[in-house]
């Protein structure tokens, strides 16, 4: 009699484990295509347009953030919370002109940018760019949410977000 109890218990379990192994995700969960915990802020090799990344010119002077994350889905939903973005307070022309340490730009946005095929069956790359989203600004501000959702391309290959000024300019990107 042992046996059977058991028997039926193990039964019962692998039946469940087996259930919640196979049941299907929410609609709400789209899958990720990008989520990250940092960003690197521009510096002086990216500022301007000479090497611009993806066709994205950085921002005119060096900049740097105390942290970042988000993530993008295949949706096109998009999630970016930064915290401390503002001119790196260590670059000698930031220091001289008044700026270092500070976020001086009231509104960022974000650019999403996939690499992805045209249709002629080309490599292309595809920069898509949200609508202007509040920053505060001052000294130690240049902290911004942007929750927005974009029509990517099909397919979106090794997207990058970029976080920039609203013409476009960018200071802070995904990567370390």
């Amino acid at each position: 009699m042992k046996h059977w109890y058991t028997f039926l218990l193990i039964t019962v379990i692998l039946g469940l484990a087996g259930f919640a192994w196979g049941a299907p995700a929410s609609a709400d969960e789209t899958p990720r295509l990008l989520e990250f915990k940092t960003m690197a802020g521009v510096s002086r090799p990216y500022t301007g347009g000479a090497n611009a990344i993806r066709g994205v010119s950085g921002g005119g002077l060096p900049w740097v953030l105390k942290s970042a994350k988000g993530e993008l889905r295949a949706d096109g939903t998009l999630e970016v919370k930064v915290k401390g973005l503002v001119f790196d307070p260590n670059d000698p022309v930031v220091i001289e002109r008044g700026l270092a340490g500070q976020n001086t730009v009231p509104e960022f946005r974000a650019i999403v940018s996939c690499q992805s095929v045209d249709g002629n069956g080309n490599a292309t790359v595809v920069n898509l760019a949200t609508a202007p989203f509040p920053a505060t600004t001052g000294l130690g501000a240049g902290d911004a949410e942007i929750e927005t959702r974009l029509s990517l391309p099909s397919p979106c290959i090794a997207p990058i977000i970029f976080v920039t000024n609203p013409a476009g300019a960018w200071f802070a990107a995904t990567g370390r």
